[in-house]
């Protein structure tokens, strides 16, 4: 759109801060360019090491508001938020009174992508077929190790992931959290010292193991002998065979639906070894008194909680998970529990969704 010389309103001044110095111009497209990416017209000034700027001297044709959105070249090079997401149009409701608008990007696409290959961990395959002695059966199971572990002699808490085909795997058939890739996003913000333990579900024995071992809707499942496999099996495998934090302060368990029930379920059978759960749209419907069967409140153990929900779920999710967090804290121990309850009002009960979650999570859990 053609700006006007004869405007003579005051210029708009847009502001751009980044996180460490840029090897390349940055740009504004908008509703004012046609969204044009690498537009010289639109190519912001450096001021500083870390600081541009781009001033709108004549505004009178300017659309109202202002939608934009900040380049470092084409579209594939676009400004993400801080956990790689791909952010909505800025928008700037402009006035002769106001002016001027500053950001903060912390985060770009490299070559299309959401991150930088340097920084994905590494992959290593415990076993295809790890034996499950409380169940007689195996499992593949794989620990994704920090991009740099090989380079470097530290040790590193870990977090134990259920339904391991969903987390990292490109052809999951129902999409998958991209871990791997959210991981690399953060170990380029200096969040990467984490391990996670990747463990596969059985199948057709899914619903039996993530079930807990009493009566529930679902009947009585074999969970009590899977969270015994993870505390009493793998965790001490874990430890052996890599450089992990191994005191319950470092350890963390989690998942997603029946995934989520079931670290529930573990964190409260055994308190001595978890003390971090990343609990997302757990089926709290299958075992409403969870807490009830699991857990000594005498004993408690300071634990965080990061509970996540979604309004498009079921109508039951976010009041379920409403109701566990309140039903801990009616048994006096709230000081014991530090929740942080994230509720997506447009949530969706899927991989990608809770993906996007992961990397909120795992700050709160590891890295405040």
């Amino acid at each position: 759109m053609a700006i006007s010389s004869s405007n003579q309103s005051p210029a708009i001044s847009i502001q751009l801060h980044t996180h460490r110095p840029l090897d390349g111009p940055v740009y504004i497209s908008g509703n004012f360019n046609n969204w044009k990416g690498q537009d010289s017209a639109y190519q912001l000034a450096q001021i500083g090491p870390k600081d541009y700027q781009f001033s709108f001297e004549q505004t009178k044709d300017l659309p109202q508001p202002l939608h934009y959105k900040f380049l470092r070249g084409d579209w594939d090079r676009e400004e993400l938020d801080e956990y790689g997401s791909t952010i909505d149009n800025r928008v700037f409701h402009w006035n002769p009174e106001e002016t001027k608008v500053s950001h903060t990007v912390t985060h770009w696409k490299t070559n299309g992508q959401f991150y930088n290959d340097k920084f994905r961990p590494i992959c290593h395959i415990l076993d295809e077929n790890f034996e499950i002695p409380q169940l007689i059966r195996t499992r593949r199971i794989a620990a994704l190790l920090p991009y740099d572990y090989y380079e470097c002699d530290k040790t590193y808490p870990v977090l134990y992931l259920q339904d391991g085909q969903n987390l990292f795997d490109d052809y999951a058939p129902f999409g998958n959290w991209a871990v791997d890739k959210r991981m690399a996003v953060m170990a380029e913000q200096g969040m990467g010292d984490l391990i996670i333990i990747a463990i596969d579900h059985a199948e057709e024995q899914r619903i039996a193991e993530f079930t807990p071992s009493y009566k529930t809707h679902l009947g009585r499942g074999d969970g009590k002998k899977y969270v015994r496999f993870l505390a009493d099996t793998l965790k001490p495998f874990v430890d052996q065979q890599f450089r992990t934090q191994a005191e319950r302060s470092s350890t963390g368990i989690g998942g997603s639906s029946m995934g989520g029930l079931i670290s529930i379920y573990a964190g409260m059978m055994y308190p001595e070894v978890y003390s971090k759960l990343m609990v997302f749209s757990p089926s709290l419907w299958v075992a409403p008194n969870i807490h009830f069967h699991a857990i000594n409140f005498d004993e408690s153990m300071e634990t965080k909680v990061y509970l996540y929900a979604g309004e498009g779920e079921s109508a039951n999710m976010v009041p379920n998970i409403q109701r566990f967090k309140s039903a801990l804290e009616n048994q006096g121990v709230s000081n014991k529990f530090d929740f942080n309850v994230a509720i997506d009002p447009e949530g969706q009960h899927t991989e990608t969704r809770w993906g996007l979650e992961f990397p909120h999570a795992t700050k709160w859990l590891f890295f405040k």
